[in-house]
């Protein structure tokens, strides 16, 4: 079967349309007329099989085959501008960019502590963090549009993307709790398993949203004590989840490699130590084995500072 050649000239009328937002403004840019823009683009749809655009008022709005082919098209472009600006020697001393995506249920210290390990590189990349759901984040790197993804868990089932899960480690959980609230609690010492589970149903608890993996482990050992935590709130960002608890809303978990800082920071204490509920990390990449240097550096510092 012959092999399909792409057009880019047909792409560079579509990536500023795109880019613009419309042919009229593209048209300045290109120096065409806009008959000739809309026939080009049009011819590249013709060779995808697919729309790039639907017009919503006056205006043209991209449609998902459209997102995908501008988001490649924008690294061809911008992989061309670098070429020649490296052909030309402008680049000396310029760092690369590294996109990571960071899922919102990750403590922002945990992502801080294995991140920071990129800015000791002999030839660092600006960092570009992007926090939002696992999910979408995963949509992203599906089309390039962050380099990894930081994540509490690994890729779900559901979820075809080709990618894949590089564990960074593991470690037990404490739960904290403002002072005054931890006042209210009368533990007893030595307390673990169903007993201590029974103790802390107790009181008001501040919880990962649904769906999240440590959501679902905290209400899971709650159950194993035939008891059921009491949820005073849920959050899909871990560091306002610790703003309430530093108020005295409830109690939350944190993973024990980051307690002190935690404590320190947030003005809690630790009021019982989980070691039953496991967190685990993970960086999901593109590749099968990490190849870059960042990415390298992240499960390196992980796996010898971090989770030791």
């Amino acid at each position: 079967m012959p092999m399909e050649w792409l057009n880019y000239h047909h792409l560079l009328y579509f990536w500023v349309v795109a880019k613009t937002g419309s042919i009229a403004k593209a048209r300045t840019e290109l120096r065409l007329t806009q008959p000739t823009i809309s026939a080009q683009i049009q011819r590249l749809e013709e060779s995808l099989g697919a729309p790039l655009f639907v017009r919503e008022g006056r205006g043209l709005v991209l449609t998902d085959t459209g997102r995908i082919v501008y988001k490649y098209a924008d690294d061809i472009f911008n992989a061309g501008r670098e070429m020649m600006e490296v052909v030309r020697g402008e680049t000396a001393g310029r760092a690369a960019k590294f996109s990571i995506g960071i899922a919102d249920v990750i403590p922002k210290l945990v992502a801080h502590r294995v991140i920071e390990s990129v800015l000791s590189l002999p030839q660092k990349p600006t960092l570009v963090c992007r926090q939002d759901s696992t999910e979408k984040l995963l949509a992203q790197l599906s089309i390039r549009g962050v380099d990894l993804v930081l994540s509490d868990a690994p890729i779900p089932p559901g979820v075809h993307v080709r990618a894949y899960n590089h564990l960074l480690g593991e470690c037990g959980v404490v739960f904290c709790a403002a002072p005054q609230l931890a006042a209210d609690l009368p533990m007893k010492r030595n307390l673990s398993g169903a007993a201590l589970a029974r103790q802390l149903a107790r009181m008001p608890f501040l919880l990962p949203a649904e769906g999240t993996a440590m959501r679902h482990s905290i209400e899971q050992w709650f159950q194993e004590a035939e008891v059921t935590v009491s949820v005073a709130g849920e959050f899909d960002d871990s560091a306002l989840l610790k703003v309430f608890g530093a108020a005295g809303a409830g109690f939350f978990s944190v993973p024990e490699v980051i307690e002190k800082e935690v404590c320190a920071q947030y003005g809690v204490r630790v009021v019982a130590r989980v070691p039953e509920i496991r967190e685990r990390f993970y960086i999901i990449t593109p590749e099968r084995r990490v190849k870059h240097p960042a990415a390298a550096a992240i499960l390196a510092a992980a796996k010898t500072h971090l989770f030791r």
